[in-house]
C-alpha cells in the first residue's frame, strides 16, 4: 500500500472506503497538515478526530478539543472534561 497515491486514496474515500479515509488522515498527520486533518474530520473520519485530539491534548488546547468534539469526535469531549477537572488545569490558550 506504500505506493498508492493520494488521488487513488481520495477517490476510494469519496466512494465511502473508511480505510482509505484513515490512510489519508495518517498521511496528513505525518505531514503535519492540520487543515487536511480538520477537513477529514468534517468528512466523518474518526481517525482524523483521534489524531487531532491527540495533538490538542499534548498542546493543552481546550478550544481545539471543543471544536473537535463539536465536529463529532466524542473522545475529544472526554479529554476536554478530563483536562478541565485536572488539578491546576492544563489550559494554555
Amino acid at each position: 500500500m506504500a505506493n498508492i497515491d493520494r488521488e487513488t486514496l481520495r477517490a476510494l474515500a469519496d466512494e465511502g472506503n473508511e480505510t482509505a479515509l484513515d490512510r489519508l488522515a495518517d498521511l496528513a498527520d505525518a505531514a503535519g497538515d492540520l487543515m487536511e486533518l480538520s477537513e477529514l474530520l468534517d468528512e466523518g473520519s474518526m481517525r482524523a478526530g483521534f489524531l487531532l485530539t491527540r495533538r490538542a491534548v499534548s498542546a493543552g488546547d481546550l478550544r481545539e478539543l471543543q471544536r473537535i468534539s463539536d465536529a463529532g469526535y466524542d473522545e475529544a469531549s472526554s479529554e476536554l472534561d478530563r483536562l478541565l477537572k485536572a488539578p491546576g488545569g492544563a489550559y494554555r490558550g
